[in-house]
């Protein structure tokens, strides 16, 4: 299975993505996103890392997430055997599955969330992701989409079980947030551990006086001597 969640934040403006699977890096292969032209989500048989950097260059240049993925995906001879969920930065979701993906695989949208996968037991799989991110609204999005991967793998995930799990979230005014379990008996468990830590001092403290996008140039207070 890969299972992958790509959703905003309406109130921040931040977005965000997670994916689990049950091979290796899920992460490198599946997650690319940028807070000027949104995030990717490639996987599938055969997955194409090139869509994902080419679906996000065509929302950079001003085209929806379902326009961006109909222009990279149409041209593919090797579509039927990919999978690409898009977000733009605007909030607007896309996706397109191939015809030979391995079952179940599909995916299903809301406003301002997109959940795709394949070599899912079943549609509920998707379904109970999509929900459990729409419950959570009141989290801080890294948490919705934590909540999402947890709620796909108790839906019935992969039979294989899972060995990598990912999150990303990206915004103007922050740091990207880019966690990655590449290998792990218990990659979701893993993910939750490495959030909390990213969550905690002195961690936190650091990310918050590092350059962003909407303050370029940021650094760390000068020292106030006294005495």
């Amino acid at each position: 299975m890969t299972i992958s969640i790509l959703a905003c934040d309406a109130e921040t403006g931040q977005l965000g993505g997670a994916a689990a699977t049950g091979s290796l890096c899920v992460g490198g292969w599946v997650l690319r996103g940028h807070p000027e032209s949104g995030l990717s989500a490639s996987q599938g048989t055969a997955p194409s890392t090139l869509w994902g950097e080419s679906v996000l260059a065509a929302m950079a240049d001003g085209l929806s997430a379902q326009a961006a993925v109909e222009a990279v995906t149409a041209p593919d001879p090797g579509r039927a055997h990919r999978q690409l969920a898009a977000l733009d930065p605007s909030g607007g979701t896309g996706s397109f599955t191939g015809a030979q993906s391995v079952a179940h695989a599909g995916a299903m949208g809301a406003p301002g969330i997109v959940v795709a996968g394949n070599m899912l037991t079943g549609q509920n799989v998707i379904a109970a992701a999509l929900r459990a991110v729409e419950d959570a609204a009141a989290l801080p999005l890294a948490e919705r989409l934590l909540s999402g991967l947890r709620a796909a793998a108790g839906a019935g995930g992969d039979s294989r079980g899972l060995k990598s799990a990912a999150l990303l979230v990206v915004g103007r005014d922050r740091p990207p947030l880019s966690l990655r379990i590449d290998q792990s008996d218990e990659p979701l468990g893993a993910l939750d551990t490495l959030y909390n830590a990213s969550q905690s001092q002195p961690y936190l403290g650091w990310t918050e006086v590092v350059p962003v996008l909407d303050d370029p140039h940021r650094a760390p207070p000068p020292e106030v001597r006294t005495g």
